[in-house]
């Protein structure tokens, strides 16, 4: 494959999109190599890049199956789970910090965190 064709910011040909375009008209790449990309230029730093996919060879999106859905909300309740006191914190554990807040922060008076 040769060198991909580059586009300055906002000035690509009709029937070439990004993956986030792509999605939004509910299509995705489908295995196709990137096709060419978007450089949009920055003072003092290399220039943004964007991959751009044709979109006459993307394919609809997947349907979300029932084993699919039941997956990703297994995933997402495990992001839930404190691993230091295996309580869900009621949100997504920031990775940063990698326990639940009255865990990584503990109250040195000895409460338990709750405001009750």
């Amino acid at each position: 494959m040769g060198a991909l064709p580059v586009y300055r910011w906002r000035l690509a040909p009709d029937g070439y999109a990004t993956r986030r375009q792509l999605r939004a008209q509910g299509l995705r790449p489908g295995g196709q190599d990137v096709a060419a990309q978007l450089e949009r230029p920055r003072r003092r730093r290399g220039p943004l890049v964007a991959y751009l996919y044709r979109v006459d060879l993307a394919l609809p999106v997947r349907p979300m199956t029932p084993a699919r859905r039941a997956a990703l909300a297994k995933a997402n309740a495990a992001r839930r789970i404190c691993p230091e006191c295996r309580r869900d914190a009621g949100y997504v554990i920031s990775a940063a910090l990698g326990t639940c807040v009255p865990c990584a922060y503990p109250d040195p008076h000895g409460s338990d965190g709750s405001t009750r």
